[in-house]
């Protein structure tokens, strides 16, 4: 038998785990979200690749930063849990880590909390709410977290959910001012300005069945570089996500539509 709980009853919107889930070749999904993702990867071939090479991103950047140290991650905007998540990257190189997920979706949380366990070290907890309760999700996992020491701040393929009137770059300024010198920031996020005509095409499609809350909005490097601002952004910058600490035998491909970045706090 399966450790999965059940999926509910459809919903009538698409929601972005789930189309990812799809993108990922999952099966924690309903069809609003299958449709949605065909559509949107149609309009964008380079919309699965990239998805891929955000799942490789994670875990190099999560990998790079326990090697040197780091020992907290707060990962918002799990998604559906597939190979290499957060923490089973991080206690395979220190098996202390702790971490805390945080997810809008009930069903998301629920695989999460079915699936994502812990090493007997570490510490996996998970927190319900929205990336615009920078906040909430701060007081909730300050139960698991120690906020005094660094944390990595994963902001993966989520920040695109936030409208520019939500001002994202002002819940990240948030989110990072409770976390201790030494932290990290660890995103990516979709570009408008790589294949600009197949992405706009792709998020116009989606965000046609997708929540209001959910519509996704791709963004310039320039853009997504001001996540960082008055942080020390890491070599090699903001780049494109195979760029980032590619391991032996990668292929480069800088037509992949989305950007990256780590970044560090300083005191």
């Amino acid at each position: 038998m399966s450790d999965r709980p059940p999926l509910s009853s459809a919903p009538a919107v698409a929601h972005p785990a789930r189309v990812y889930n799809v993108w990922l070749g999952g099966k924690d999904h309903y069809p609003v979200d299958q449709e949605a993702a065909e559509l949107a990867a149609r309009a964008n071939p380079g919309i699965v690749p990239s998805v891929r090479a955000n799942r490789a991103f994670l875990g190099r950047a999560v990998e790079y930063l326990a090697a040197r140290g780091v020992r907290q991650f707060l990962d918002i905007g799990t998604g559906v849990p597939a190979a290499d998540n957060t923490h089973e990257v991080a206690q395979r190189v220190a098996p202390e880590s702790r971490i805390v997920y945080v997810d809008n979706d009930p069903v998301v949380l629920a695989h999460a909390r079915a699936l994502l366990v812990s090493s007997e070290e570490g510490a996996t907890d998970y927190v319900q709410a929205d990336l615009r309760e920078p906040e909430k999700i701060l007081d909730e996992a300050a139960h698991t977290l120690d906020f005094a020491e660094p944390v990595a701040l994963m902001l993966i393929a989520v920040l695109q959910y936030l409208r520019d009137a939500e001002d994202p770059w002002d819940v990240v300024r948030r989110l990072l001012a409770r976390l201790a010198p030494g932290s990290f920031l660890v995103l990516s996020h979709p570009a408008s300005d790589i294949g600009a005509e197949e992405v706009a095409e792709s998020m116009r499609v989606y965000n046609e069945r997708a929540a209001d809350h959910a519509a996704a909005t791709p963004r310039t490097r320039e853009r997504v570089g001001e996540f960082t601002a008055g942080l020390d952004l890491l070599d090699p910058g903001v780049v494109p996500l195979n760029r980032w600490h590619p391991r032996t035998g990668d292929v480069p491909n800088d037509n992949l539509p989305m950007w990256c970045a780590v970044a560090r706090k300083e005191g």
